[in-house]
């Protein structure tokens, strides 16, 4: 009977069980079709879920609107808790800066932009019409 590799043996881990395992996607095919579909790159190279990834590499992915750059500091093919996925990468400085400066931008065109909490009733679209007819 073989013995399993605990995460600290591990000299390396396929990308799309890596993500998972560190928490940046939900779900493991997740991770498959976010790799497959170009938005992961491992080593500034676009690659497949299959590729094997190793400590001290970079990986670039998107998640929603942000861009984020991690550096690789430990593997795991098993999904762990919160703050030790956390321990498994470390993001650039660079990579920080970036997204805050593109978070605070978003809530600067956020609020020039007027808050509705519900769509105009009747009498507010006859208003509507009334000025767009001016």
């Amino acid at each position: 009977m073989a013995k399993k590799q605990s995460h600290t043996e591990l000299t390396s881990v396929r990308i799309d069980k890596w993500l998972w395992a560190a928490r940046f996607y939900k779900t493991r095919p997740m991770a498959q079709e976010m790799v497959s579909g170009g938005k992961v790159h491992y080593n500034g190279q676009r690659c497949k879920p299959s590729r094997l990834i190793s400590v001290g590499g970079t990986i670039t992915l998107w998640q929603g609107n942000d861009e984020r750059e991690i550096v690789i500091q430990g593997l795991s093919e098993k999904r762990l808790s919160a703050p030790l996925a956390q321990e498994m990468y470390q993001e650039t400085e660079e990579s920080l800066k970036k997204r805050e400066a593109a978070s605070t931008s978003r809530r600067l065109e956020a609020a020039g932009q007027p808050l509705t909490s519900s769509r105009p009733d009747k009498k507010q679209r006859r208003q509507i019409m009334k000025l767009k007819q001016q």
